[in-house]
């Protein structure tokens, strides 16, 4: 009976250390009138970068990435006061050395880099991990995205690196940088995906994977791995006032460039498909300008002349919030998912107009076939011809005046070369016509190079 008592005495106190347990770390508390709840301690076990195993994803993504050789030979101009007195003579040649990096994506040699990495390069060299040096070849850029592709050819397979789907990407997910910086091989770095569809250019051109992992020169063209070791983008830069590594690196998003390298290898340009919209992102304040309720998406302020999205039915006002059931909170967002894209493949273009959702099947134009005008002023991108004739690398062509005020300067100006737009570079219509649609005015300075090849400064 004593011993029948003791084990009921226990049984009590194990049960009051219990619920006193519960009340003071479990049971919510209302205190003031808002409730809490106390906090969970085994909640966030495991959860640290040490409950994670980077060290198989490293390993094989070490051996996949180059260091990247650039040999640049440029001439000294001549000056005569120095060959005159000292015996100078210009026009020499002198012979600069940059580096970078560089991810092997192909058995038989191709390589993905920077095209800043290997830009007016004479001469380009590879350096594996094992040491072993190859001379490279360019296949082809994209300027506008940063990548290029090279090709070397070696006596043996090389390691290489299989594609992720950074379209499934996540803020907060654990990503490794791998380069060569400041010349150091194989160097891993860790951090987190820091933000999606960033863009820097602040023309909407471009969709950057934005992480912490530190970047410093010489990563530039060195590879953004998940943990399972799978490339999800192509380290390009980083945001620096002093030139290293200061919180924040950018790269391009693996299924972007995956298209890119496609094209250079088959068609050897890039395809661009565009959808034939300018406008503007929406936010709280233009929102209540235009009267929705909307806060997220973009705003279609002009469709395109003979574009996919005219064809299709997409009007000025619409409010573009998806494409292939992918939300579109930013320009950027749309810009993403379109530069994985060709002329003539189909998207799903998911809009709200006056408040109700529509669903439209969008056929993608060749970029090349479009117009854009502005103000009563048509736009087109110049050609090889006017690039030898003017000695330009860059420009756009007026292509037709059909406003009423300037007619009578048609004849000088139609067939002229734009240079820039309010001192935005003219790097082609694309590039404007997004400036543009911008605008809250219709005016704007345009430094121009007529047919005769005079220089002018004009508002229109």
């Amino acid at each position: 009976m004593k011993k029948l008592g003791s084990l009921f005495f226990i049984s009590l106190l194990s049960g009051g250390i219990t619920l006193g347990a519960y009340k003071l770390f479990f049971e919510p508390k209302t205190t003031n009138g808002i409730t809490t709840v106390a906090p969970n301690y085994s909640r966030n076990v495991n959860l640290g970068a040490e409950a994670i195993d980077f060290t198989s994803a490293a390993e094989n993504t070490v051996h996949t990435v180059v260091h990247v050789k650039n040999v640049t030979v440029s001439r000294m101009p001549s000056n005569p006061i120095l060959e005159y007195f000292y015996g100078y003579r210009g026009n020499q040649e002198q012979t600069q050395i940059g580096t970078g990096s560089g991810v092997i994506i192909s058995e038989d040699g191709y390589i993905v880099t920077n095209n800043h990495v290997i830009q007016n390069a004479t001469e380009l060299e590879i350096t594996m991990n094992n040491n072993k040096s190859y001379k490279a070849k360019l296949i082809g850029t994209d300027s506008k995205m940063d990548i290029a592709l090279l090709k070397v050819d070696a006596d043996e397979k090389l390691p290489y690196i299989i594609f992720g789907d950074s379209d499934n990407i996540k803020v907060g997910e654990w990503v490794l940088a791998v380069g060569n910086p400041y010349n150091l091989n194989s160097t891993v770095t860790a951090g987190i995906v820091s933000a999606k569809a960033r863009d820097l250019s602040n023309q909407g051109l471009q969709s950057f994977i934005q992480t912490d992992a530190a970047v410093n020169p010489g990563n530039s063209g060195g590879a953004l791995v998940n943990t399972r070791g799978e490339l999800i983008g192509i380290n390009t830069m980083i945001s620096s006032p002093t030139g290293s590594y200061a919180g924040y690196s950018f790269a391009v998003p693996s299924n972007v460039t995956r298209k890119i390298i496609e094209d250079l290898m088959e068609f050897g340009n890039v395809q661009r498909g565009v959808l034939g919209v300018e406008g503007r992102e929406l936010n709280s304040a233009f929102s209540k300008e235009i009267g929705i309720n909307e806060t997220q998406g973009f705003y279609v302020g002009n469709v395109t002349k003979n574009s996919g999205a005219e064809k299709a039915g997409i009007e000025k006002g619409d409010v573009i919030i998806a494409v292939d059931n992918k939300k579109v909170s930013s320009f950027s967002d749309l810009t993403m998912h379109l530069n994985t894209k060709r002329p003539n493949d189909f998207v799903e273009v998911t809009i709200l107009r006056k408040g109700k959702t529509k669903n439209i099947s969008v056929q993608l134009t060749k970029k090349e076939f479009l117009n854009y005008e502005f103000n009563g002023i048509e736009f087109e991108d110049i050609d090889t011809d006017d690039k030898k004739r003017f000695n330009l690398k860059e420009g756009i062509k007026i292509k037709k005046l059909n406003n009423p005020d300037y007619i009578e300067y048609a004849e000088s100006l139609e067939g002229a070369i734009i240079l820039s737009v309010d001192g935005v570079k003219a790097k082609d219509v694309e590039t404007i016509s997004n400036y543009l649609s911008r605008k809250e005015n219709t005016k704007a300075r345009y430094q121009i190079i007529t047919q005769n090849g005079q220089r002018y400064s004009i508002i229109m």
